[in-house]
């Protein structure tokens, strides 16, 4: 440890530190330019100069790069220091008068105008991003070029270049946001979509999934890190403060013995992008369901103000009317038959924050087949939002179009329907349209069903022992369902399911048994010719070959004696227990002497 003057204040430092370093710790600011965690200290732009005295001279360095001493004393605010300072932000401001980030910089020192001859500019030259690029990507497809007064941050001949690998952290570390990896790149760069946000917002390749996940831990996409794809970058390790981030770590499978499993993979949205007539892709202020509650949500990319896409393509613009679309995908031969059950009551919400958020004066069409309000004060609810102005059509948007027919329609996007209360053929100027897109279920539960014997509907989601009897229980004993993987359903009824198959779990689990029933699969070893038809047929993955007595065996404990093996048996090894040959006929010949002993 070494002991110095800080601003008249003794302090102690780590031999080896820099000025800076030690500023920070003690909260004393020192403004930089050109000063990064991730690199090595330069005093490029001479931003962070402070006053040294070594007990004879005084004299000015970069405290970025000026190793702490003993003895030594250090002035970060004196009138010199001050004046060094306003000199070079005046001479920025003079190179950049336009900047945003220059002229705030110029605010703080209280520079409003500089005395030097005005360019036109926007870079600073700190060089972070050509020393990010080659010091920690290692590709260098930046450099500077030119002397003096000409010199630039540019790619070599000035041409799109075949190196860069569009990792775009050139972008984050320029100060005033001159740099454009488009610009510099001969390859389109390809955008991180946020999938809680759906694809709304974009996010880094270190990101966290979704606020409250658990665990609450930051991710990283290795697809998207440059670390893992080139084994350079590793900025991330720098910043963490915790320490938490291990680049080395590599993806391993943890195998966990259990005693019951709840299976609440939940559903897909489906996707709107084949029904073209919506234009959903075509025209940007299509929603689907999903990215309106995220517009709307208060967590969302917009913080809960419900705005539009303008001309760019952002969202900035509140909606002065919107069309809600009921039943997209389902209750439709050419897609989902059934009912997806909460459209009706999401769409009813989503009119009612719009009145709420937007204002009252935002017109909301709601067209809908058929409004299915079941549940405790739903109706009163759509009672209450007829209230508020919100006009219901009864009768399924055909087509979504921008081609405008009268002066009205301008620059709108027309739903094109039927009202079949009236009979007649209608033409909806609106700002935008949402989607209320059918549930259906998830594309990997065929995968998911195998893995844990669970059949599948013809609507894909998994089914129940018995719809009333035993809605929680699978065909495999120990394996429960909740929630919407079982079907389409609101979040009340979820969260009962999910409680009712914890309590089903937590029974198993106190009761330390399992029960076997009576009636299930055995195979005569004495008759089994070891054909193996039996493991190709049994649903449930009950029955292994023993290799050793070339007979099939089952496993009592997954068995369901359902007599898929006992029915296509070739040697009639396979058989039910309780329900073989001779109890079979003993029981008819039962039946046949009660029935002559009535006279019947």
């Amino acid at each position: 440890m070494v002991t110095f003057t800080l601003n008249g204040r003794q302090v102690e430092a780590e031999e080896g530190s820099t000025i800076l370093e030690v500023a920070e710790t003690y909260n004393v600011k020192i403004p930089t330019l050109c000063n990064h965690k991730a690199l090595e200290p330069a005093g490029l732009c001479r931003l962070c100069t402070v006053e040294v005295y070594d007990g004879r001279r005084t004299r000015f360095v970069t405290s970025c790069n000026y190793p702490v001493w003993g003895g030594m004393e250090v002035k970060t605010d004196s009138e010199d220091v001050i004046r060094h300072r306003k000199m070079i932000v005046e001479l920025l401001l003079a190179r950049c008068p336009n900047n945003e980030f220059v002229k705030g910089l110029a605010a703080e020192f209280g520079i409003e105008a500089t005395r030097f001859k005005l360019e036109e500019d926007d870079c600073v030259l700190c060089g972070l991003c050509v020393r990010m690029c080659a010091e920690r990507m290692g590709v260098s497809a930046i450099s500077m070029t030119g002397r003096g007064t000409d010199i630039r941050v540019e790619t070599p001949f000035q041409i799109k270049s075949d190196a860069c690998q569009v990792c775009g952290a050139c972008e984050s570390v320029c100060p005033t946001g001159r740099i454009d990896v488009r610009e510099i790149a001969k390859y389109e760069p390809r955008p991180l979509l946020s999938d809680w946000e759906v694809g709304l917002q974009e996010r880094g390749a270190a990101y966290m999934p979704f606020p409250q996940a658990v665990p609450l831990a930051a991710v990283i996409d290795g697809e998207a890190c440059a670390h893992v794809r080139t084994g350079n970058c590793g900025v991330c390790r720098e910043f963490c403060e915790a320490g938490a981030i291990d680049l080395d770590m590599k993806e391993e499978i943890i195998e966990v013995e259990v005693g019951s499993i709840i299976l609440a993979t939940g559903y897909d949205l489906m996707d709107p992008s084949p029904m073209k007539q919506y234009g959903y892709g075509v025209y940007p202020n299509v929603f689907t369901s999903l990215e309106f509650e995220r517009l709307s949500n208060a967590t969302g990319p917009t913080g809960g103000v419900i705005l539009i896409r303008d001309e760019n393509g952002e969202l900035t613009v509140p909606p002065k009317s919107v069309a809600i679309l009921h039943c997209i995908g389902s209750r439709d031969v050419n897609h989902h038959e059934y009912c997806s059950r909460v459209c009706c009551m999401y769409a009813l919400k989503y009119g009612h924050l719009i009145k709420e958020k937007v204002g009252h004066e935002t017109k909301v069409y709601n067209f809908y087949i058929d409004l299915r309000c079941f549940g405790k004060g739903y109706e009163e609810f759509y009672r209450r939002l007829q209230e508020e102005g919100i006009t219901f059509i009864r009768g399924k948007a055909a087509e979504i179009t921008d081609q405008a027919i009268t002066p009205e329609e301008e620059g709108k996007l027309v739903v094109i329907g039927e009202d079949t209360l009236l009979g007649k053929r209608l033409r909806v100027p609106v700002d935008a349209v949402i989607l209320c897109m059918a549930m259906e279920a998830r594309s990997d539960a065929l995968d998911v069903g195998r893995i844990f014997g669970v059949s599948q509907g013809a609507d894909g989601f998994f089914l129940e022992e018995h719809p009333k009897l035993g809605p929680l229980n699978t065909a495999t004993d120990g394996v429960f369902i909740a929630g919407a993987c079982q079907g389409p359903k609101d979040i009340p009824d979820a969260v009962s399911q999910a409680s009712g198959a914890a309590a089903k779990s937590l029974a198993l689990a106190t009761l330390g048994k399992v029960l076997v029933p009576s009636t299930i699969s055995w195979i005569d070893p004495n008759i089994c010719a070891g054909c193996q038809t039996c493991i190709g047929l049994c649903p449930y993955t009950a029955i292994e070959f023993d290799a050793r007595r070339g007979v099939s065996v089952v496993n009592e404990a997954l068995c369901k004696g359902c007599g898929s093996c006992a029915g296509f048996c070739p040697s009639g090894a396979a058989q039910v227990r309780h329900f073989n040959q001779k109890q079979i006929f003993a029981e008819l010949d039962g039946v046949m002497d009660a029935i002559s002993a009535v006279g019947i």
